[in-house]
């Protein structure tokens, strides 16, 4: 019934126009819709998202969004550091070593960062 049908993720903020300049000016998105005052929906490839108000906002405690980035990961990673975003570090995961803002565990580097709401994004190579 789904398998054929496309997901649209949802990202919980407190702030439209705070996150509207993150997504569109840090993460260099487009901003395809805006259903109404309160939502917005961006293009990144060929997915889409939809940003929308929330008190929730920043609730989520895990990753709510990634990008399968391959093997650009590393310079993704500094080219966001360079405009400011911050990188989660965790240096605690088992089998995981912590090279700049990648980890890396079994053959897979993700890089993790939140948005300014705290929604936990993230970078993946794969």
């Amino acid at each position: 019934m789904l398998a054929n049908k496309e997901t649209i993720a949802n990202l919980a903020v407190k702030d439209i126009e705070t996150a509207r300049r993150f997504y569109e000016d840090t993460l260099g998105l487009t901003q395809v819709a805006s259903e109404c005052e309160d939502v917005l929906t961006f293009q990144s490839g060929a997915s889409q998202f939809f940003v929308y108000r929330s008190d929730f906002a920043g609730s989520n405690q895990a990753t709510a969004m990634s990008w399968a980035v391959g093997e650009e990961i590393e310079q993704i990673a500094k080219t966001l550091a360079a405009k400011g975003v911050r990188f989660e570090h965790y240096p605690d995961m088992p089998d995981t070593q912590l090279e700049g803002d990648v980890h890396h565990s079994q053959g897979m580097r993700i890089a993790w960062f939140k948005d300014p709401d705290g929604n936990i994004l993230s970078l993946v190579s794969g």
